[in-house]
């Protein structure tokens, strides 16, 4: 890998991909919608500014934990253009993000602590599904694993997995559930 030395102010899109570990086509996907800006030479290549790494890091981590990139591009707009974000940025944007985030986390705890249950569509839980889902009550509310969405907040009626629903748990109980009411899911 090319180190880059300390006085490069500026990147090529190749020593950003390198450094970076990003493929160049995400960064130039990455340009495209507005998450890194770029300016052009006299000859029409893109020059990154140094920041722009710190910029893709941040990125690459959010989509790790599951940041949709639209909300990723929020943040960063809220970043400096004319100067190297800081730690203190840094911790704001993700504090934005850790009721989210810790939400998430619990959801997949119960994911994975219920896997072997049911999965909120009655697929895999034939055998308990009169138990659990009496009457097919979930399917009135829509297809799919309805314990698993919920509503997005955005006020349109969108589902997506995982989040946390309103009684805190990360899903709704199990109607008439034994194991719900002896607080075996959570």
């Amino acid at each position: 890998m090319t180190r880059l030395e300390h006085r490069v102010h500026e990147l090529t899109v190749g020593q950003l991909a390198e450094r970076s570990g990003v493929a160049v086509s995400a960064l130039h996907f990455y340009e495209s919608k507005g998450l890194i800006s770029s300016r052009r030479t006299a000859g029409n290549q893109r020059r990154f500014s140094r920041d722009t790494l710190r910029r893709v890091s941040f990125i690459k981590v959010s989509q790790r934990v599951g940041i949709p990139l639209s909300d990723i591009r929020d943040a960063l707009a809220t970043l400096p253009e004319e100067r190297t974000p800081t730690v203190a940025d840094w911790a704001r944007l993700s504090e934005a993000w850790r009721s989210n985030l810790d939400a998430r986390i619990r959801q997949l705890e119960r994911l994975r602590d219920d896997l072997t249950d049911c999965i909120g569509c009655g697929c895999l839980s034939i055998s308990r599904c009169a138990l659990a889902n009496p009457y097919d009550r979930l399917g009135d509310e829509g297809p799919g694993p309805r314990r698993l969405l919920v509503q997005d907040g955005a006020g349109d009626g969108a589902t997506r997995p995982p989040a946390v629903e309103a009684n805190g748990t990360g899903a709704a109980p199990h109607p008439d559930c034994d194991g719900c009411a002896a607080g075996a899911h959570g």
